[in-house]
């Protein structure tokens, strides 16, 4: 057997580290270590000459035997089990010898991005008790065949250690019917569980009640590699091959019935979310996907902001140098286009979600944004002088509105849209889809937009926004207190997702919003608390992780540096909402107010239109006085 071996890369793309994929199962390496990709295109190759030990009957994973002995793992995507095979093609089969460069997988790398939680793909070594990675790729881009991943060397192996792994062999013979008993029995019983079933790596558990799981005592068993819930699923990491093994000995030593990825997702959605969770999760299911062209539209406001506004002298850029006007004039148009046509995105968005057509969605936000619709603000002008637009409907005058940077006219619409072309696809023949379905549900949502929808759900959004405002202008102080120590909680919890759609509210009714600004300071404050953990431990691991996930969050995704550090020590986690209550209430005293959505850390500032120094302060104070808490008690903790 070979002592080392080279791993080549199976797919092209960007190349993270384990620590910045939002999985726990592979961020805290509890299959094992290696490298992730974010693929380029659709193809993964085998990395290595061997033997396929697995392939995943849903086809997103797949399981490599090199000639060293070394066992890898290809997960193409995050949750992409509940895919159930769609949008995968696999051209080998268990058993199959390969060389490096066969093709192992292809799929449809635009149906995975908009369908799966993520198209990131880790590559792991699942058997690292045997072998040390080395020479890690330090390359930010990966190129399938031609780049080396790591190289694997064989660990020396003890006499001790290789007794050691023969009642695991035994365990295998036995088909793990013991193992299977006691996760049983770690998780409540068979009466807590409600359902399971596996995916290539893991046990997959719904449960009537997770306080009966004893953690301890199932984390303590040798086959158990880690656990975690999330989305209401209790998940048990077993590793590749064993955990098929495990699952069919607890179904045939305890009775547990088989169930299916989405038998499980759903139960664990019905028992474990209730209305509030389920609306948060709608929310964050139509807003996320949109995100990436809002914070876009963000950065380029934010460009134009410098050039338009004056910041550190007396004239703004293009006062200074008029030549920059037409361009400083193009990027506004570019960035405006986003939040001009935002009830497009949502609506897109959203009746995907409803389970609609997305691209009567489209065309739902563009009705209630057309040219010929007055837009709020002018039509209260207009109001008042007694001159604005209506329609005579029967008698009844129609507002003649446009609902341009509005949020909950566009929700609810598109909701009634996809609850109108389910229901009449279920009932028209399907000859006749194409010209029945799609014109009546976008004419009765269009004239309910017009008459009720609109009006009733603008006037709400107004009173959300005009209440909102008042608490902050009444006691600023402790709005922004509040609101800064709350919401990395809220991050846990998922219930952060509101508040994206309360931000877009107030821009599109106020042209700012002084909440985000005290979000990206939230996510500065837990990559400096996770820097000072950097800086105070001794175990070179944990300083490879908090300077990843330090750096993530001050580009703005604190998922990592949250969930790997600042949460498994606590005290990082609260000296971060400590500075953030700090500074939030300072900024908000100070009125900031950011006229986009932008990247929540240190480029935040290209969002601020109004008190920009202020807001810089306050970044001081996140910047400040987590790292020092933190710090003071970490060289005191860690060791």
């Amino acid at each position: 057997m070979a002592d080392t071996e080279k791993i080549y890369a199976p797919l092209s793309g960007k190349v993270k580290s384990l620590e910045n994929v939002p999985d726990p199962t592979f961020s805290q390496k509890l299959m094992g270590d290696g490298i992730a990709i974010e693929p380029t295109d659709g193809k993964v190759l085998s990395p290595l000459a061997g033997e396929v030990m697995l392939v995943a009957g849903t086809k997103h994973a797949i399981g490599l035997k090199g000639k060293s002995g070394v066992e890898l793992l290809i997960h193409i995507g995050l949750e992409t089990v509940s895919l159930d095979g769609k949008g995968f093609d696999v051209h080998v089969k268990q058993g199959d010898q390969v060389k490096p460069g066969d093709t192992l997988v292809t799929f449809d790398l635009d149906f995975i991005k908009e369908n799966a939680s993520s198209h990131i793909t880790p590559i792991i070594v699942t058997n690292g008790n045997e072998f040390e990675i080395r020479h890690k790729l330090q390359e930010n881009i990966a190129v399938a065949e031609k780049s080396l991943l790591f190289e694997v060397s064989g660990r020396s192996v003890t006499n001790e250690q290789t007794e050691q792994s023969k009642p695991q062999q035994k365990s295998s013979q036995m088909q793990y019917s013991q193992e299977a008993k006691d996760i049983v029995a770690a998780m409540g019983g068979a009466d807590n569980i409600d359902v399971a079933t596996h995916c290539v790596t893991r046990l997959r558990f719904a449960l009537t009640d997770e306080d009966k799981v004893d953690k301890e005592k199932l984390e303590n068993l040798d086959i158990v590699k880690g656990s975690f819930s999330t989305n209401g699923q209790f998940q048990v990491i077993i590793g590749q091959g064993t955990v098929d093994k495990v699952y069919q000995a607890m179904v045939k030593e305890t009775g547990i019935s088989e169930a299916t990825k989405e038998d499980v997702k759903a139960a664990g959605a019905k028992n474990h979310q209730n209305a509030l969770q389920r609306g948060i999760k709608t929310l964050a299911d139509i807003f996320i996907p949109i995100l990436p062209a809002i914070v876009t539209a963000g950065l380029l406001l934010g460009i134009n902001n410098i050039l338009v506004n004056p910041i550190f002298t007396d004239e703004s850029i293009i006062e200074l140098y008029p030549s920059v006007a037409g361009i400083a004039d193009m990027i506004n148009i570019i960035a405006n286009t986003a939040f001009t046509f935002l009830p497009a995105l949502i609506g897109w968005s959203a009746v995907k979600r409803f389970g609609g057509s997305p691209l009567l969605g489209i065309v739902l936000g563009l009705i209630l944004v057309h040219p010929a619709l007055t837009p709020a603000g002018d039509f209260a002008l207009l109001q008042a002088e007694g001159n604005a637009p209506t329609w005579n409907f029967f008698g009844l005058q129609i507002d003649q509105l446009g609902y341009q940077g509005q949020v909950l006219p566009v929700l609810v619409a598109s909701w009634v849209l996809a609850q109108i072309e389910i229901w009449l696809k279920k009932r028209v023949h399907d000859s006749l889809q194409l010209l029945v379905v799609a014109p009546i549900a976008l004419l009765v949502t269009g004239l309910l937009a017009f008459i009720f929808i609109g009006p009733i759900t603008y006037t709400l959004g107004t009173w959300i926004t005009d209440g909102i405002v008042t608490v902050f202008e009444a006691a600023p102080l402790i709005g922004g207190l509040l609101y800064g120590a709350l919401y990395a909680p809220l991050v846990i919890t998922g219930m952060h997702h509101t508040f994206l759609a309360v931000d877009l509210q107030l821009i599109g009714s106020t042209g700012t919003t002084f909440l985000w600004p005290i979000v990206a300071l939230s996510n500065i404050a837990q990559g400096s608390a996770v820097f000072a953990i950097m800086l105070a431990a001794k175990d070179e691991k944990l300083k490879g992780l908090a300077g990843t996930s330090g750096l993530s969050a001050y580009l703005g995704v604190t998922e990592p540096a949250m969930f790997g550090v600042n949460l498994r020590y606590r005290y990082p986690f609260y000296a971060a909402i400590v500075g953030t209550a700090i500074a939030g209430a300072f900024i908000t005293m100070q009125h900031v107010q950011a006229s986009s959505i932008g990247v929540g850390g240190i480029p935040a500032p290209l969002s601020i239109s109004e008190s920009m120094l202020s807001f810089i302060l306050g970044m001081l104070i996140v910047i400040v006085v987590p790292f020092i808490i933190t710090f003071i008690i970490a060289k005191r903790k860690i060791r």
